[in-house]
């Protein structure tokens, strides 16, 4: 199965609850930070609220 490595590379102050509560939720705590997940409809339901606070890659 595919994985997802999943960088925030924008802060979440300023952002909605739920949007902060999906960073948390990933393992996402400050800027920079890169949690490798695997790519699961759940994983991608939560990273679709925050597709503009990071950046997703697919990895081997």
């Amino acid at each position: 199965m595919a994985r997802l490595r999943i960088t925030q590379v924008r802060s979440k102050i300023g952002g909605k609850q739920n949007q902060r509560d999906s960073l948390r939720s990933l393992g996402l705590k400050r800027i920079g930070d890169v949690v490798v997940k695997e790519d699961r409809p759940e994983v991608r339901g939560q990273v679709a609220k925050v597709t503009h606070l990071v950046v997703v890659e697919e990895v081997e």
